[in-house]
């Protein structure tokens, strides 16, 4: 989930070339009589047990026997804090016997459970709050019973036939892990941050220089062109087709990152074991880019010190000083910058991620 805040690039065509599948879905209206949805709980509710029930069922946190639906070879997996709208909207352009799963990290907050309600193949995961995106989402996959999941970011629009696409390449290709979309601004245009490469002094200096606007593969985060091949060292999972089995034996997301790199992270184990995974720039998803409810520079905050913990796993310390220095200072400059342009705001989100570069992550 390492996401950028600035777009730019060249137009993106509407998904040219996706390959149609077969149909695997049909569009039902509710469950099978005499069948409850898979997220209620076998057991009646409890006299005064808190929390949503169906028919006098009660909901429980975690599916202990989620049961596939053969008809589909994938489930969707979709992490929430605060999300509600923007779910809803996701899950509108999605058919309704689709499989999904909703890993709440709000505590049912904005009751997404509700989401799930009406959809035969829908299931809800209370997290307990508080887990983050890598916990919360491999919480999702290693309960599904599906061969492949697709990981969705609430604020993204995939559909039917982009979806299909990216199962597509899994099943033609053993050794791909992964395939993912290009995630597109409201602008149209490719985002940055729809990948990128592993760090490096020479990567992070072109960084903060912003050569990536003329050389796209010269430093950290991919804008793709669309339609032509780019290779990055790890993918976004904002719209990703996960082969499950072989994401949870290289070790699922690596839970140490609250929040952002986990996907480098996952990158990384994937070329270490000799694997593969796939953009598709010829296929983009529309993004909200931030569709959580937690404040932009709380995320920020977040994203740089995630950013130093993974340099730090990876590389000497006076490598990742460097590094850090370098940061800093490009981002100190921006800073100033759009203060002195008026952009109060873009200057506080600067300022937040240089905090969590040199002080780490925001208290809880």
């Amino acid at each position: 989930m390492t996401d950028q805040w600035t777009t730019a690039g060249d137009h993106g065509a509407e998904a040219a070339g996706a390959r149609p599948a077969a149909p695997r879905h049909q569009e039902t209206t509710g469950d099978e009589p005499g069948l409850r949805p898979s997220w209620v709980s076998d057991r009646p509710a409890a006299v005064g047990e808190h929390g949503p029930a169906v028919d006098g069922f009660a909901k429980v946190a975690w599916q202990t026997e989620p049961v596939a639906d053969p008809r589909w070879a994938y489930e969707v997996v979709i992490v929430s804090f605060h999300s509600r709208g923007q779910l809803e909207q996701m899950l509108a352009g999605l058919p309704l016997d689709m499989p999904v799963v909703i890993i709440d990290n709000a505590k049912g907050a904005d009751r997404v459970h509700e989401l799930v309600a009406g959809r035969p193949n829908g299931r809800y995961l209370d997290s307990g709050g508080g887990k983050g995106f890598a916990k919360a989402a491999n919480m999702g996959i290693r309960s599904s019973t599906y061969e492949y999941v697709i990981l969705g970011n609430p604020d993204s629009r995939p559909t039917v036939e982009i979806i299909e696409a990216l199962v597509g390449d899994l099943r033609e290709d053993p050794s791909l892990v992964t395939s993912a979309a290009t995630m597109k601004g409201h602008d149209g245009k490719p985002e940055l941050g729809n990948g990128g490469w592993e760090p490096t002094p020479r990567r992070v200096l072109m960084h903060v220089l912003g050569a990536h606007k003329i050389a796209p593969s010269s430093a950290l985060f991919a804008r793709p062109v669309p339609g032509k091949a780019m290779e990055p060292d790890w993918l976004t999972g904002a719209c990703m087709a996960v082969r499950r089995q072989t994401f949870l034996d290289l070790g699922a997301f690596d839970e140490t990152f609250y929040v952002y790199n986990e996907d480098m992270a996952l990158g990384r184990a994937i070329r270490e074991a000799g694997l593969h995974q796939k953009l598709r720039t010829d296929l983009l998803v529309q993004h909200g880019a931030g569709g959580s409810g937690a404040a932009k520079t709380w995320m920020l905050q977040m994203r740089g010190a995630s950013m130093i913990r993974y340099m730090r796993k990876h590389n000497a310390p006076g490598r990742v000083n460097a590094m850090r220095s370098l940061l800093v200072a490009g981002y100190a400059g921006r800073t100033m910058l759009s203060r002195a342009r008026g952009r109060t705001t873009t200057a506080q989100e600067h300022a937040a991620y240089i905090k969590g570069l040199l002080v780490g992550p925001p208290k809880p």
